[in-house]
């Protein structure tokens, strides 16, 4: 369905009011912003959605990029996505910063990937230092040549035990 039939209908659905039709509306948009994800006016739009619905958190998650956005809307989508990471990733933006339409999307998106950034750089310094010690790494090379010996053995047992029983 072209987009401006779907907008067109999406619009349709809000203005019934029902839950029903709100929530075929939210879908639609769902739908539209999976497609054409670098897009801050369906993010909009499906944010109105959201707030007709009562969820703050993923509307807060939609109007992030926005030029006017609800300050308690955007707090519950960062209690919800607790990292920068993880609020990277459910923008499900998909152009970098350069694909932002507004200077304020852009400056958002900067600002939320640099802190991305950091993130990762700090789980890399603890991840390089909770490296094992080459004795850790020495006993577990020990422990595989066991349990490997151990393998071969049994399966040689088992070979020479079938090997008697139909030889007789």
């Amino acid at each position: 369905m072209p987009l401006e039939l779907t907008l067109r209908k999406a619009a349709e659905e809000v203005e019934r009011g029902d839950l029903a039709s709100v929530l075929r509306a939210r879908q639609r948009l769902v739908g539209l912003v999976t497609s054409y994800p670098d897009r801050v006016d369906l993010r909009e739009r499906l944010a109105a959605v959201y707030r007709l619905l009562g969820d703050s958190a993923q509307a807060g998650r939609w109007s992030y990029l926005s030029e006017v956005r609800d300050e308690a809307e955007v707090a519950a989508f960062e209690r919800a996505y607790r990292t920068p990471l993880a609020r990277l990733e459910a923008m499900n933006w998909t152009g970098g910063e350069a694909a932002a339409t507004t200077e304020t999307a852009r400056q958002r998106l900067v600002a939320l990937q640099e802190a991305a950034n950091d993130q990762l750089r700090a789980e890399l310094l603890v991840a390089d230092d909770r490296d094992s010690s080459w004795h850790t790494n020495v006993l577990v090379l020990i422990g595989l040549v066991i349990v490997l010996l151990c393998f071969v053995v049994g399966a040689v047992t088992l070979v020479m035990w079938a090997y008697r029983w139909f030889t007789g």
